[in-house]
């Protein structure tokens, strides 16, 4: 009976362990014999083998350790800052949401609009000439900020980031929240724990494991992020706004340096592999606790 399962276990993975391989599989093979090749788009098909070159390249450039520098510090802030006020919103709006429950969907608009749209939209909206924002405070106060200048950029885009992301957040911790069970809850009250003391020492700890994969995932994007930043600021001025994804796009497109480009988009991946791994690790490790 138990080789019967084995056989049908491997007979229904089949199909995925196929798709992998061939949809993901293949592409890695391929990059990583680039990020260790001399290669060009006229040598595409016949990449010559050159070492760990372009990987020292990479790491001894002082460009990809500031987009290195920028996505950690816009990856942490976005995260945290989206996981927070996500929260905030799940527990505030929870008794409403339980009796209005449309209203879940307008809160949701922000996930439906593409990325480099809001990008694009900000950045007339904000543009130091001709966008509103500016002009009206201008008007009304005589001064407007350059949303958008080397000072004033990183925050923009965290805002941005942040005014978007946050309902996915909200929708994780919203979900989380309302799975805490009634008597749990009940079962507090009757201990004479306050609203806070309920909160901090039963419904957190309930909702930690929901609490630390959005930040994660949250983190992960933001760490990535390409779209909205290329749209609003590019790579901003003297590479202020240059995010790792915009460091690999630069080094592919506009410098045809492919071999570099693979090489730091495996150091990326990598990364993001680590993070993941440790992600999985703490989740194993909590279903381990007694």
């Amino acid at each position: 009976m138990a080789i019967i399962k084995r056989a049908e276990a491997r007979a229904y993975l089949t199909p995925l362990v196929g798709f992998l391989l061939l949809f993901l599989g293949f592409p890695a093979v391929i990059n990583l014999i680039y990020s260790v090749s001399t290669v060009d788009f006229q040598t595409l098909r016949s990449p010559t083998l050159s070492g760990f070159g372009n990987y020292v390249s990479v790491l001894a450039d002082r460009d990809f350790w500031r987009a290195t520098s920028f996505s950690l510090r816009f990856g942490i802030l976005t995260a945290m800052i989206e996981c927070l006020l996500g929260l905030f919103l799940a527990i505030f709006l929870a008794p409403l949401l339980s009796k209005r429950s449309a209203l879940m969907a307008p809160l949701m608009l922000p996930l439906m609009v593409a990325p480099a749209m809001i990008g694009l939209m900000y950045r007339l909206v904000l543009h130091e000439f001709a966008g509103p924002v500016p002009y009206y405070l201008f008007m009304w106060f005589g001064d407007s900020p350059a949303f958008l200048d080397v000072s004033h950029a990183l925050w923009t885009l965290i805002v941005v980031e942040t005014l978007q992301w946050t309902p996915f957040a909200f929708l994780l911790f919203y979900m989380a929240y309302v799975a805490v069970p009634i008597d749990v809850r009940e079962a507090a009250a009757l201990d004479g724990a306050s609203a806070i003391k309920t909160l901090w020492f039963v419904e957190l700890p309930l909702m930690l494991p929901t609490l630390v994969i959005a930040f994660f995932i949250r983190f992960i994007d933001g760490f990535r992020v390409f779209d909205n930043v290329y749209a609003l600021t590019g790579s901003g001025a003297g590479g202020s706004t240059t995010s790792l994804s915009i460091y690999i796009y630069q080094a592919f497109f506009k410098e045809g340096a492919i071999g570099k480009a693979v090489a730091a988009s495996v150091v990326l991946f990598l990364t993001s592999l680590l993070v993941l791994y440790g992600l999985n690790w703490l989740a194993g490790r909590r279903r381990r606790e007694p």
